[in-house]
């Protein structure tokens, strides 16, 4: 390992004749300041700037969203966002040939229509969508006397679903009052034209007000309904109707289990249960087919339970089944999620060898998978393959790697893939927008947000919910209350109202801001929306959480989660493991420590990570290293920044062979180091005492292109201030001052040190008084490192003097602090 830290990159050799000493010899104040950096006035600027971007790319969403009637009943339903993109268009009551003598539409595909119930239709096709309630009200009598199932058929018949389901919430309304009920086939007619046009959200609101357990529909409704309430998360209720269907003799269809297994994978916690409709359906008789062995699989998947997904697709297997393409994917779905790359590998080959062809989904798994695991290259080098197979890599392949790319801080290598996507003509979504977005946005990169922003103007891309959530996101930082509330008030007003990621992220927002207060209020406002906490919603308290430190609040919502029936997953535990190591909670880190290692929680790249980094936070050596060769067993690849803490911890325990070895390990792992590897190199060698090879580093790093920052010059400064060499040590001052780069308490006090050891007094108050000039006061290290220096010395009289003088120096100083310094004299001159 000597005389090369990098094979690949030539060492800065250190002259043979170091640079001679001056004469006379430097002194401290010979090292002219920078002038302050200009304050981030900018910051404001760059906010409105990016808001008058997003405000000019967003549009209102279409004028369809609307409510439904005006009452208690009908007010709680909104028509999705969706519903003008998916709905046929209407056919105008003016284009049909009408008898004049009659004024009625005559058209042969509405013979089922009563002569009054055309006349009705045409009426109602006459209304705007908004005036239908009052047009309902005035003819009442003869509404409630038509054949509804008809008027709802003709009103679907011509595209205009919103008129039918406005006319069945007001009749249903209307019989209300009069205790009467609508028809069931009403009821199923209904549950058809909103499944159909996948408006689920205002499905699940209408069926949780008709009460249904009244009614005894037909297995095809009762099986839309189930998926309604799959589609929207209230799994609960949907189980509750499938036990009444089957306790009323309907036997449900292969569409009505896939459903069901569907809602228990969703719910999770289920396995059993899952397992249970399995037996029944193959006591019916019924074959699976695709979507019932791909569903299962993915409940495994998020679950963690790999043996039990393998373990059913092995048993399908042995009864004959051949399985397809969607069920190949979604057990590699499984595998990737957890990272396990190599077992995808072995999937992906058994696809070959059964002639099961790949396709755009399954080369998007591999990605996945690859990535999770920490191998982003090797993921990115799956687009070159597919196109080699000749399947065209699309923009969720891309924006795969650009996430993680993102995740691991390599923010150079996913806009360099960003833009050879667009390159080699893949048109970005908005999905890699807002990736792109926001891993700009973490790093506080505006100007090339705004570019981003433009970029997506060019391209006709308009911004989405998410977008603004990603905006939300960026504001979610102390002192930025203001502008979390003026994003969130421009969103409304280009009309995309919250939703729940929405609550989620501005909970979250709220909460890194400081403001608890601000949180607890989203959280209302998300309940009285309607939306339910999820786990999302805990895990945005536990993020802000997280970055205070607080695990003791940590914990009680992580009791609050379990105690309402949710299970905390991989990020759960990631952010309590953060909370434990910022509030220094070594046993709350080594609780979750235990529950991984011994399976109860899965191991996967994410939680092992945050293990690692939690330990090193610690300095937790043995916790640092038991996590570190645990993510190797389990065969993920670790990424720099854990190089670089492991790095950093060895050469803290001053354990520079296994030093060593991790700096080799991150050239063998084809990675180039960072700033903070080199600051961790100088510190290394400044700690073992050789400061020549410590400044050698920092011209490595030169060499290299890399800025070094105030760390790397402090540390150097350290080096060589800790051999006595102040001289070199004044050098490395005056160079980092000419580059714009200021001292700090922690270089001062250095300085200081390295005088005091040498019992160069003189040269200390000329420190002292040059940081006071330049406006940083001294702290009470600062002086107890004065003190210690006098008597070492055995100085003590010098050292009572200078005591006593401190306040003349220093009149901010507290009387308090002077008290300890003196009792701290008295206790070296009596020892």
């Amino acid at each position: 390992m000597e005389g090369t830290l990098f094979p690949n990159k030539p060492v800065y050799s250190i002259p043979k004749n170091r640079p001679p000493q001056p004469n006379p010899p430097l002194k401290f104040s010979s090292a002219k300041l920078p002038t302050p950096p200009p304050t981030s006035t900018n910051l404001s600027f760059h906010f409105d700037s990016l808001l008058q971007h997003l405000l000019h790319l967003s549009s209102p969403p279409n004028s369809t969203a609307h409510k439904l009637n005006d009452t208690k009943f009908c007010s709680s339903l909104k028509i999705s966002d969706v519903s003008a993109q998916k709905q046929r268009n209407p056919i105008s009551v003016l284009e049909f040939e009408v008898d004049e003598g009659e004024g009625v539409s005559n058209n042969d595909s509405l013979d089922y229509l009563s002569r009054k119930g055309k006349l009705i239709l045409d009426s109602i096709m006459e209304q705007p969508l908004h005036s239908l309630s009052s047009f309902f009200d005035s003819c009442k009598y003869e509404l409630l006397h038509v054949d509804l199932i008809s008027l709802l058929k003709a009103l679907d018949y011509f595209g205009n679903w919103e008129k039918a389901l406005s006319l069945f919430e007001w009749t249903v309304l209307n019989l209300g009052t009069a205790n009467e009920k609508v028809d069931n086939q009403a009821i199923e007619l209904m549950a058809r034209i909103l499944g159909r046009e996948s408006q689920h959200s205002i499905a699940s609101k209408l069926f949780d007000v008709i009460p249904l357990d009244d009614y005894l529909l037909d297995v095809r409704a009762y099986t839309t309904i189930l998926h309604t309430y799959s589609r929207t998360g209230k799994y609960k209720r949907a189980i509750e109707i499938f036990e009444k269907m089957t306790e009323s003799g309907l036997s449900p269809t292969l569409v009505t289990y896939n459903v069901m297994l569907d809602v228990y994978g969703k719910m999770g916690r289920s396995w059993n249960k899952i397992l249970g409709l399995l037996d029944e359906m193959r006591s019916r008789g019924l074959e699976f087919d695709e979507f019932t062995c791909s569903t299962v699989i993915s409940a495994c998947g998020r679950e963690g339970l790999l043996n039990e997904a393998k373990d059913f697709f092995t048993g399908l297997k042995s009864h004959g089944y051949v399985p397809g393409t969607v069920t190949y994917n979604a057990l590699l779905q499984v595998f990737g999620k957890a990272g396990i790359y190599s077992e995808v590998l072995t999937i992906l080959k058994e696809m070959e060898d059964n002639n099961c062809p790949p396709d755009a989904v399954t080369y998007n798994e591999l990605v996945a998978a690859y990535v999770r695991a920490g191998f982003h290259e090797e993921g990115a080098s799956v687009i070159d393959a597919m196109t080699c197979k000749g399947i065209m890599p699309n923009a969720v392949t891309y924006t795969t790697v650009i996430n993680a790319y993102g995740r691991s801080g390599e923010m150079d290598k996913a806009l360099m893939l960003f833009d050879q996507m667009k390159e080699l003509g893949c048109v970005p979504n908005v999905c890699t927008y807002n990736a792109i977005l926001g891993m700009l946005a973490k790093k506080s990169r505006s100007e090339e947000m705004l570019k981003i922003l433009c970029d997506m103007k060019l391209n006709g891309c308009a911004p989405n919910r998410i977008t603004w959530n990603t905006m939300l996101a960026m504001c979610g930082n102390k002192g930025m209350e203001k502008y979390v509330n003026r994003f969130l008030q421009e969103m409304k007003i280009c009309g995309f109202e919250p939703d729940k990621d929405t609550f989620n992220t501005l909970i979250s927002a709220y909460g890194r801001c400081g403001s608890d207060i601000d949180a607890a209020k989203m959280l209302e406002e998300m309940i009285k929306a309607g939306f339910t906490p999820c786990v999302t919603t805990y895990n945005a308290l536990l993020n802000a959480l997280a970055r205070r430190g607080d695990w003791r609040v940590a914990e009680s919502v992580i009791l609050d989660m379990k105690s309402k029936g949710f299970k905390p997953n991989e990020t759960s535990y990631s952010l309590m493991l953060h909370s434990y190591a910022k509030g220094g909670n070594v046993k709350g880190i080594e609780r979750i420590e235990k529950d991984i290692y011994s399976g109860n929680i899965f191991p996967s790249w994410m939680l092992l990570r945050t293990l690692v980094l939690a330990n090193f936070k610690c300095r937790s050596l043995m916790g640092t290293e038991r996590a570190f060769k645990a993510l190797q067993k389990y065969g993920y690849k670790p990424d720099l920044v854990l190089f670089n803490s492991m790095l950093s911890i060895f050469t803290k325990n001053k354990m520079y062979k296994r030093a060593h070895e991790m700096l080799h390990l991150i050239h063998e792992s084809g990675l180039q180091p960072d700033l903070f590897t080199y600051n961790s190199l100088m510190d290394m060698y400044a700690r073992g005492g050789d400061c020549w090879k410590s400044e050698e580093i920092l011209r490595m790093l030169q060499t290299a292109g890399g800025k070094p920052d105030l760390v790397s010059y402090n540390t150097v400064i350290k080096a060589f201030c800790r051999r006595g060499l102040m001289q070199e040590a004044i050098r490395i001052l005056s160079e980092m001052t000419s580059i714009g780069i200021g001292p700090c308490i922690f270089t001062y006090n250095t300085f200081i040190t390295g005088y005091a050891a040498q019992g160069m007094f003189t040269e200390i108050n000329e420190v002292i008084s040059y940081m006071i000039e330049h406006d940083c006061r001294p702290n009470e290290l600062t002086y107890k490192i004065v003190v210690d220096g006098y008597c070492k010395a055995k100085q003590y009289k010098e050292a009572m003097d200078f005591v006593s003088k401190i306040k003349n120096i220093d009149d901010s100083f507290g009387d308090g602090s002077v008290q300890r310094l003196a009792s701290r004299v008295r206790n070296n001159l009596e020892s």
